[in-house]
């Protein structure tokens, strides 16, 4: 099922996306997943306000690994003169060859700003950032592409409308989370959507939500009709997700499932990454956050599972490592079943009187600060 997805003049083969993760999707995770299959592999969110005005923790953020061919980030803003700077920036001074503009975040400190999956409520303010950003990367060659979720909750639904937005811009894709911003990350994605907006667009969909095996990846491409696929929390602690993609749009037999050795030296891989680009002491303290991912199901006991939380030094990780059974086979149980954040549907936070006029143009000129990174 080999199949090629263009954005522009990026030919993306197998058509697989690495969504971009707060606090994951850095250049040592993004080098971790290349190297195991192909597809475009997004840089952390980062804000156009802070770009433009020269922050320092979101310049840091725009660090890319020699090996990376395509640079891709994804962008968050709501203000059309601030995402059409940073846009220009991104291409002129970062060499970025690929934009993911972001509006399907529903954490509340977005959305109550009226920003990320609020967003695509208003229309015109919608159609006005997506005309200047795609406007302010087009003469670098540059595509565009939007991410957004079905809509605020399922008396609200945006994704229509961003979609038929998205294509009048000019927009290369326009990948949809099929669920609201009210489910968060909570019961499952309505595929139904994602064929529905195939249906309603020309432009290339992407489809995001429960992609767990990549034997999913081809169920949601066949039911739905879209031409790719955004993966985000499957690919927690299981970097060789994207080998099994490979494999799968190849029409290959997948690879065996790791043992826990193959594991071990996965997280050893990814720390090491992570220290070439960050330095030892907070390379180490940022792998932490990804050991309960990589022994998900396996039986390593509490202590041991409890110091690797703790770990400082490669040297460390190296003794620690030692102590797991490499011959313990992959948890079958963990197959296909949800990874990372869950949680529960909630109510979503909106600036007042947000369902008052779908065309105003009004913004909050606080809504970026502090935001790069998610």
């Amino acid at each position: 099922m080999a199949q090629t997805l263009k954005l522009g003049p990026l030919a993306v083969d197998p058509p697989v996306v690495l969504a971009p993760m707060a606090g994951v999707t850095n250049a040592a995770f993004r080098t971790l997943c290349r190297e195991q299959g192909a597809g475009i592999y997004v840089c952390e969110m980062i804000t156009s306000r802070g770009l433009v005005e020269r922050d320092e923790t979101t310049t840091a953020m725009l660090v890319f690994d020699p090996g990376e061919t395509v640079r891709s980030v994804q962008l968050y803003g709501i203000d059309p003169v601030f995402m059409a700077k940073a846009a220009e920036l991104l291409c002129s001074e970062h060499g970025v060859q690929h934009i993911d503009l972001n509006f399907g975040c529903p954490v509340p400190k977005v959305t109550r700003k009226g920003g990320g999956a609020a967003l695509p409520w208003k229309r015109r303010l919608l159609a006005a950032i997506l005309d200047a950003t795609v406007a302010a990367a087009a003469p670098y060659g540059v595509p565009v592409t939007v991410k957004t979720r079905k809509g605020i909750d399922d008396d609200h639904l945006t994704f229509l409308d961003a979609g038929r937005i998205a294509q009048e811009s000019g927009c290369a894709a326009i990948a949809l989370h099929a669920r609201t911003a009210a489910q968060h990350y909570s019961g499952q994605a309505d595929w139904d959507a994602i064929g529905e907006l195939v249906e309603h667009v020309d432009i290339p969909v992407l489809g995001n939500g429960d992609i767990w095996e990549a034997a999913d990846a081809l169920t949601m491409m066949d039911k739905t009709g879209c031409a790719g696929v955004v993966v985000g929390r499957g690919c927690l602690g299981r970097p060789w997700l994207f080998g099994d993609l490979a494999a799968a749009f190849n029409g290959e037999r997948p690879p065996a499932l790791p043992r826990l050795g193959e594991v071990a030296a996965m997280m050893r891989r990814h720390c090491e990454l992570l220290v070439e680009h960050l330095g030892e002491e907070r390379g180490c303290k940022e792998f932490r956050k990804h050991i309960t991912w990589y022994l998900k199901g396996f039986a390593a006991g509490g202590e041991l599972r409890q110091s690797l939380g703790l770990v400082d030094t490669l040297a460390t990780l190296d003794r620690l490592l030692l102590r797991l059974d490499p011959d313990e086979p992959y948890p079958l149980v963990e197959l296909g079943s949800p990874r990372g954040r869950q949680g529960n549907p909630r109510k979503v936070s909106l600036p007042d009187k947000w369902w008052d006029g779908r065309d105003e143009m009004t913004i909050d000129a606080t809504a970026e600060l502090g935001l790069s990174g998610g």
